[in-house]
């Protein structure tokens, strides 16, 4: 069924195509693999590959913010690389921190 688009909503729909056709055609969307990066040492799916040892040895010196435990979950929380390894930061402890879920959420959204 089609159905006909009158006054505002076609200026909305014109003015939202112009937006995305602007957006695609400036790069925005391939610029954003410029940040992929190509001297990561890979898993083989094709991720950084990141290191377990790391991760142990970052809970033991940093305990989780909610539980003050070494092991285990810790709700609301996710550890961080300071430096995101598609950047090339170092999978260590010395580049990790606890961050809060919802701070993670956005930060992946700049990443």
């Amino acid at each position: 069924m089609i159905m006909a688009v009158k006054g505002e909503t076609m200026k909305k729909v014109i003015t939202w195509a112009t937006v995305l056709l602007l957006f695609v055609s400036s790069g925005v969307l391939a610029e954003h693999r410029s940040t992929y990066s190509t001297n990561a040492v890979r898993d083989k799916n094709g991720k950084i590959a990141r290191s377990a040892k790391a991760r142990r040895e970052f809970r033991e010196k940093n305990p989780c913010p909610a539980t003050g435990k070494t092991a285990g979950t810790c709700p609301g929380y996710v550890i961080d690389h300071i430096i995101p390894l598609k950047r090339g930061g170092a999978d260590d402890p010395e580049n990790m921190q606890w961050q809060k879920m919802e701070e993670a959420k956005r930060k992946d959204l700049t990443e």
